[in-house]
């Protein structure tokens, strides 16, 4: 017998595998559609409120319009224009493919104050429950954190549980940008933790920044902590399909289409967050060199061939992550598909020593961050593959920069 047979993952798949009908049947109802449906957001409010601005008496753009628009259009305004807009519109501005990056953070400092300023008042508002009180604090703090001036934040929206983005590193002078993509359980409140740092995004994205600069010190490198999209809520109905990776995709395709220059770009997708990789990567721009997964439950695909990319296609398990006993199928809507690293799937395969664990690939002095690293940098020459992985280093020898542009 092997291991999956009596683990809890194991049996937590298989009592979501047999759900399937059950969530079919809901669907076809109508449920599905009903808990999808959403009221008016802080940040939909400010884009309507973009949509029917106006700047010296002219139109505004559409704020969905493609990113080499908008940049044109914040192009042609004066820095005080641009402050003007941040102002009047922090949260569409903030989250505006297109917008400059720098303006960007700035938007979000502006909307991520005015969150605070609403919590601190849920904070004392006697119509809450202590534990709503409670968590109002929670997000004060967070939001507080988030507003060091230091910080990049790239994206931000308060709905919900919440969704971020933020940046390590000069992005718009960056030769190298690499982008961690999480998986469950990922929300502002998780964004960033002081135990176990280094398995939420913040810690991840800082661990893999500094394991690049550590690789290649002449290599600008800028890292994006990508929590953009709403993430599954623990091991659920959610986590086993791929709801939340097709929504997810085109959040983070649109945000590849719209970065600055035309450097390579370097996706490392850990746990669900590789679901949402695989789903998104068909649509993903050419300069997008390398797609690396960790602790992959599966990529909605049955080989790498079939993710439709020219990008290279690594993956990477540690020996003592409990993902390798998931049922690597896909049945009525339930599992993401083939074993990423089988040699049936064509990933390269890459060494994932001293991970520990499911969430340890991040870990400072492992040897997958190290792997993560110099993907990062486009040193390949250097990648340790898995002992067992004849297409590890296949065409890479002698290639020591990625240049998809």
């Amino acid at each position: 017998m092997t291991s999956f047979d009596t683990s809890p993952q194991w049996n937590v798949w298989r009592a979501l595998l047999a759900l399937a009908v059950v969530f079919v049947m809901l669907a076809t109802t109508g449920w599905t559609a009903l808990r999808s449906h959403r009221e008016s957001t802080a940040l939909q409010a400010s884009l309507d409120k973009w949509a029917h601005g106006r700047l010296h008496g002219h139109r505004l753009p559409d704020p969905e319009a493609a990113p080499t628009r908008l940049a044109r259009f914040f192009a042609s305004l004066t820095p005080r224009d641009r402050d003007r807009l941040a102002h009047r519109y922090p949260l569409a501005v903030g989250n505006m493919n297109g917008a400059p990056v720098t303006l960007r953070y700035l938007a979000n400092r502006i909307a991520l104050d005015q969150a605070r300023r609403i919590e601190r008042k849920r904070m004392h508002d006697s119509r809450l429950s202590t534990a709503g009180q409670q968590d109002a604090g929670r997000r004060m703090h967070r939001y507080e954190s988030l507003l060091n001036p230091r910080r990049q934040i790239l994206a931000f929206d308060p709905e919900g549980s919440g969704r971020i983005a933020e940046v390590f590193g000069n992005l718009t002078a960056a030769q190298r940008i690499s982008v961690v993509v999480p998986g469950v359980d990922t929300d502002l409140l998780t964004f960033q933790r002081t135990h176990r740092k280094y398995s939420a995004p913040v810690g991840m994205a800082k661990a893999l920044y500094a394991a690049e600069r550590a690789a290649s010190p002449t290599t600008r490198t800028a890292v994006i902590a990508w929590a953009d999209y709403t993430s599954p809520d623990g091991l659920g109905v959610d986590a086993a399909t791929g709801l939340r990776a097709a929504e997810g995709a085109v959040r983070l395709n649109a945000l590849l289409h719209a970065l600055p220059g035309r450097s390579p770009v370097s996706m490392f997708c850990h746990s669900y967050g590789s679901v949402v990789c695989g789903v998104a990567a068909h649509g993903m721009p050419r300069r997008v060199a390398d797609i690396a997964v960790a602790a992959s439950p599966g990529m909605r695909a049955a080989s790498a061939a079939r993710l439709g990319t020219t990008a290279r296609v690594w993956a990477m398990r540690d020996a003592s992550d409990w993902v390798q006993d998931v049922p690597y199928l896909e049945l009525g809507g339930l599992g993401h598909g083939a074993d990423p690293v089988s040699s049936a799937f064509g990933a390269r395969v890459l060494s994932a020593r001293d991970a520990q664990g499911h969430s340890g690939y991040f870990q400072p002095g492992t040897d997958s961050l190290r792997n993560l690293a110099v993907i990062g940098v486009g040193a390949y020459d250097a990648v340790t593959c898995a002992q067992e992985n004849d297409a590890c280093r296949s065409g890479l020898s002698g290639t020591t920069t990625a240049g998809r542009a």
